[in-house]
């Protein structure tokens, strides 16, 4: 099984978290002479669920969920005990330290919207607060009467510290990918003019939907996203069509600011974001990764 695909040698965790996998490969049998180029069929699905009152950590395999103990970006070891995935009650897969979220980073919205290519990176951050996971509600905020949209978006998960690292590089510290729905308060951005208000835009509770799972294989380059509202299709987008890919948003950033395990980065939405009403349920899909479903209100 793997983590991580690269060999690493830009983080301090490096060998920390190469015993884990060889730990973790020793466990189901696995002999590969280069573990971080084992196959797909190899990679990792992570999730965080509630057990009897306990946060428990897992892997996901073929709707069975098999329990491991330990952190998940520092040491973790399978316990043999196993749960089925359904009536699971999830968790955010992990405790993200920041949430950072881009901005027209998509050129089919960029056109459609008369919004010149980026020459850089645009983001936001979001409160770690905001986070919610598969199946958690998002609650209407009490305190914004008007419009909130959803944004089905790519999400990246780091694995490792990242701190001014080269494009090429930048893989060897991402841990993994999966949905998100960038839950935004649309009128509040502009409403004062003299103060673009970003951040309270995208932090209300709930408002960084992700999950079900972290999967630390996905192939970003190649990967297709559809949302869904109430069942009716509202997004249908390739990650191809990325200004900026999780390779290089993840180097410009770490530029800018230290990356750390667990860090979210939202990779940004294309064309089809549209309100949401209170009742509506949210299904992100991305072929690889699962489908992260809310209900808005």
């Amino acid at each position: 099984m793997l983590v991580q695909r690269r060999p690493m040698s830009e983080s301090s965790t490096a060998d920390l978290q190469h015993q884990c996998v060889s730990h973790a490969i020793s466990q189901v049998g696995i002999d590969y002479t280069d573990i971080w180029h084992i196959p797909r069929e190899h990679a990792m699905q992570w999730l965080r669920y509630l057990q009897d009152g306990k946060v428990m950590t897992g892997v996901l395999e073929q709707q069975t969920v098999h329990e491991h103990g330990g952190a998940l970006f520092e040491t973790f070891k399978p316990t043999g005990n196993t749960v089925a995935a359904d009536g699971l009650q999830w968790l955010p897969p992990c405790m993200p330290g920041k949430i950072i979220g881009l901005w027209n980073n998509f050129r089919a919205a960029a056109e459609k919207n008369g919004w010149s290519a980026p020459t850089e990176p645009l983001y936001f951050m979001k409160s770690p607060g905001a986070a919610a996971g598969h199946q958690q509600a998002i609650a209407v905020p009490s305190s914004y009467p008007g419009r909130v949209v959803f944004e089905g978006e790519l999400v990246l998960v780091m694995g490792t510290t990242a701190r001014q690292v080269t494009v090429q590089n930048a893989p060897q510290h991402i841990f993994g990918y999966t949905c998100g729905n960038d839950v935004t308060a649309l009128e509040l951005i502009h409403r004062d003019a003299s103060f673009p208000q970003w951040t309270r835009a995208k932090s209300f509770d709930g408002f960084a939907a992700f999950g079900p799972v972290i999967d630390t294989d996905f192939d970003a380059e190649n990967g297709h996203l559809r949302t869904l509202v109430d069942g009716r299709e509202r997004q249908n987008y390739a990650f191809s069509d990325m200004f900026f890919s999780p390779a290089q948003i993840v180097s410009h950033l770490s530029h800018d600011m230290t990356l750390e395990p667990g860090d979210l980065i939202y990779c940004g939405t294309s064309l089809g974001v549209l309100p949401m009403k209170a009742g509506a349920t949210v299904e992100v899909l991305i072929d690889g990764i699962g489908t992260l479903s809310n209900r808005y209100g």
